[in-house]
This record gives C-alpha cells, structure tokens and sequence, in this order.
C-alpha cells in the first residue's frame, strides 16, 4: 500500500530546523511519502541528507526529495517577475511543494518548473 501524508506549512511553520527535518524524516521512516506544502531551506535539505545518511539500516535504505517551485518558472514580462520576487519575498519557503519518500519506494522523482513525477515501486511480500 502507497501512502501519501500531506504536511501543510503551517504544521512546521514554528518548528526549527533541526525539529522539521526530525518530523519528516520520522514520517518517511514510516514508508509514507510526504507531500509538503512549502520548501526546505538548503541548510534543511543538507541536515535531512545527514541525518538520513546516520539512519540507513536493513529497513531503512534512505530518501528521496523532489521540489516544484513555481517561481523557477522563466517569465518573459518584466512585471509577472516583479510580482512573483514580492509573493516570494511575502510567502518566503512556502512557494512550491516538496516531494520526500523512503527510497525504498520512490525510485526516481523527475521535476521541471511545471511538473514532478514520482516514479514508485512497492516491494512484495515474500511468501513463505
């Protein structure tokens, strides 16, 4: 079974760094993939790398992180890039959404300004 946690921003909004990045990693160990509403910062996504790096066991083969951020998206208008610098400015990380999972089901996640695939293998159980 494949399953899908939504993280709204505001659930990690006051949280630190270091508790966010526990509270993902916490879920994803769970064999959830975690469909966050925002960004991490490159210094979270750095600590979620180590302390996953620190978790790797028999169960537990690591993560992988995808990011749609819509203000990568390339704007002809001079005005429509004023405009997204203000709402980034405004809404700081919580433009775009973020995609981890345990690499134990995700395989691959592909990503361009417009889209995010997550390629995913579910592993059966052997029977005895």
């Amino acid at each position: 079974m494949l399953t899908l946690q939504y993280m709204p921003y505001a659930e990690i909004a006051s949280l630190g760094s270091e508790e966010r990045v526990g509270k993902i990693l916490d879920i994803v160990k769970q064999n959830r993939i975690v469909l966050m509403e925002g960004r991490l910062t490159k210094g979270e996504e750095t600590e979620l790398i180590k302390q996953t790096m620190e978790s790797i066991d028999e169960h537990f083969k690591g993560v992988e992180i995808g990011t749609l951020d819509p203000s990568a998206k390339e704007s002809a208008a001079f005005l429509e890039k004023i405009k997204k610098s203000m709402v980034n400015m405004l809404m700081g990380d919580r433009l775009g959404v973020t995609i981890i999972g345990p690499a134990s089901i995700v395989k691959e996640i592909k990503q361009d300004p417009e889209k995010i695939q997550v390629f995913t293998e579910i592993e059966k159980k052997k029977k005895r």
